[in-house]
């Protein structure tokens, strides 16, 4: 009795073979829906190769032949909304993490670095000179200096970023060994 309830509920399954033929014969449309939902195709046939193995795998959960290539649908909707869903959190942990984390100096390293870039600061671009007295002596913040300055925050950090390299440049030049090796414990004369 036993036995002959499991071979029904068998026969009421797909089988692989069953399941295997009847997807390949809608191969095209199933790869052209997938690529409809912005994928490019490379990502498609990926997404569609991860479903066919789901749907192997979970074949049995499927109790009417005739719904085989909805329910496939149905498996490729979630494999996109899953896919979609990963590609918005990579992209929200890397936009938060991108950024430039800002460095918090202590006294300590404040009293010990080199104080030489203070007379080379006036020799800079006076936007350069700006933002070095601004963010990196002053307590101004980034994105306070530049809706002050009217330029963006990118803008702004670039032009931090290539402040901070003129000075470095110049204290190479009049500091010699002293600023490369950072300028801590500084031997030069004030």
């Amino acid at each position: 009795m036993t036995t002959a309830s499991s071979d029904t509920s068998n026969a009421s399954n797909p089988s692989h073979t069953a399941l295997e033929s009847t997807l390949l014969a809608h191969r095209e449309q199933l790869l052209a829906f997938v690529r409809s939902r912005g994928l490019d195709a490379s990502s498609a046939e990926d997404l569609l190769q991860d479903s066919l193995i789901k749907a192997m795998g979970s074949f049995e959960q499927l109790e009417d032949e005739e719904k085989l290539i909805a329910w496939f649908y149905q498996i490729l909707r979630n494999g996109i909304i899953d896919r979609q869903r990963r590609v918005q959190t990579r992209r929200k942990y890397a936009e938060r993490y991108g950024q430039e984390q800002e460095w918090v100096e202590t006294p300590e390293e404040r009293a010990n670095v080199c104080q030489c870039f203070r007379k080379l600061i006036p020799t800079l671009k006076d936007e350069y000179q700006e933002v070095i007295e601004a963010v990196e002596l002053g307590e101004a913040e980034t994105e306070a200096l530049a809706a002050e300055l009217g330029i963006t925050t990118n803008n702004l950090n670039v032009r931090r970023h290539r402040a901070r390299k003129q000075l470095k440049g110049r204290l190479e030049e009049t500091c010699g060994a002293c600023a490369a090796s950072g300028c801590l414990d500084c031997t030069c004369e004030h």
